[in-house]
């Protein structure tokens, strides 16, 4: 439980491209739909699945943080690749690291406490960040009442920030998926809709279905149960996106064959790239490989468009103080996207979060091994990329030129 369940899913990096590609950018596409909630937003993925012992969660364990629940994290019992930064943090736990390097005590946060929620989703309004996406996976386990009322944490966190956030289920290892996440919709997730934070598109409250077409043993469902699925929630007055493969159109050892028909039943696809780039070469690759295409055959299927941004790991070096992260931005929005989603905003699991992160080696346990935002060499503040996700934002948006420049600096 220590780490995301969707890191097996990360596909082989994809080769990569000539350093520059300067001619070829596309048309700016047509909009199958008019700004909302969705289009000409960033949203961000929001795990909200981090608890410590003593926080008052039902689960009561080091949800996410270590290997083994039941016992405080340490470098023997780890469930991350990032350090965060918890200076805006009321409430910290204290965990089995040794001190940071800096002599203090090495704490975590717990997402329970609405205080962290609400500082998270200070962060969004500040930085001018328009959505969260909650995961929500399978709830009825053990997860299931601390994932419930994560969701009214984050409802009153939005509310109270002028922000929008909306349900995302990962179906992923959910057996009985087909009934019980109507079941669940109906008698739990729908009731958010109520709130004027909850998102939007066409008029239509946002449900984001993660995983169908994946072609492993966490996802065995054939395309007919889940087109029942995807019609089911339209069915029900949603906009529904589908977080689907990378080689959702084009085909691939990543993805089932035959589910065009499902593919195409969403109002907006938003291909999952985490483990598949790791350069802006292979950004640039995917851009011609895949990008293109992707947007050409959402055109013609009046489909929103909404791919996948990462920061990049920080344990494996992949960031490049920014520039990793501003050329997926630059690539998604001259191939037109309506949206852009970002993978994730506090994913300190697989290191691909946005969230204000340890600076340097003072910020991190000294036993821990783990970098910090300057693995390169290059001082970052703790919200880069909270910054950068900004920028990008406003590059999506129009409000300033398209720019292969990254203009946010690493330190403010």
């Amino acid at each position: 439980m220590g780490v995301s369940r969707r890191t097996f899913l990360s596909l082989a990096a994809a080769g990569s491209a000539a350093a520059a590609l300067p001619s070829l950018a596309a048309a700016p596409a047509s909009a199958a739909s008019p700004p909302g909630d969705v289009v000409g937003k960033i949203t961000v993925g929001y795990q909200g699945w981090f608890a410590c012992i003593g926080d008052g969660a039902p689960i009561n364990t080091w949800w996410h943080w270590a290997q083994d629940a039941s016992r405080p994290p340490s470098t023997g019992n780890t469930g991350i690749k990032s350090w965060p930064d918890l200076r805006d943090y009321q409430h910290t736990y204290k965990t089995g690291y040794a001190n940071l390097g800096n002599g203090q005590t090495a704490n975590l946060f717990s997402s329970y406490d609405q205080q962290t929620v609400d500082t998270h989703f200070a962060w969004l309004q500040q930085f001018g960040i328009d959505t969260a996406a909650l995961q929500r996976f399978n709830p009825n386990g053990a997860e299931g009442a601390t994932r419930d009322a994560m969701a009214g944490k984050v409802r009153s966190a939005a509310e109270s920030h002028g922000r929008k956030f909306y349900v995302m289920y990962d179906v992923t290892g959910w057996t009985n998926m087909q009934q019980e996440i109507k079941d669940d919709w109906t008698a739990k997730m729908s009731a958010h809709t109520a709130s004027g934070a909850y998102a939007r598109q066409n008029g239509k409250p946002v449900v984001c279905i993660w995983g169908f077409g994946f072609n492993d043993g966490n996802h065995p469902w054939d395309a007919g149960p889940c087109l029942d699925v995807v019609n089911w929630f339209k069915g029900q007055g949603c906009y529904v996106i589908g977080g689907v493969p990378r080689e959702w159109r084009v085909g691939g050892s990543g993805t089932r064959t035959g589910f065009s028909d499902v593919y195409h039943a969403f109002n907006a696809l938003s291909p999952w790239m985490v483990g598949a780039i790791g350069n802006a070469g292979d950004s640039d690759n995917i851009y011609t490989t895949i990008t293109v295409g992707d947007q050409a055959d959402c055109n013609d299927h009046g489909i929103d468009y909404q791919p996948c941004v990462l920061p990049g790991d920080t344990q494996a070096r992949q960031r490049a103080h920014g520039d990793f992260m501003w050329r997926q931005f630059y690539n998604m929005v001259r191939a037109g996207a309506q949206g852009i989603y970002i993978s994730m905003f506090d994913e300190y699991n697989e290191g691909n979060q946005i969230a204000k992160t340890a600076e340097d080696a003072s910020m991190v346990p000294a036993d821990s091994g783990i970098w910090a935002l300057d693995e390169d060499g290059t001082h970052c503040s703790s919200d880069y990329y909270l910054r950068l996700t900004g920028d990008g934002g406003r590059m999506l948006r129009g409000e300033i030129g398209l720019t292969a420049n990254r203009p946010t600096p690493p330190v403010a």
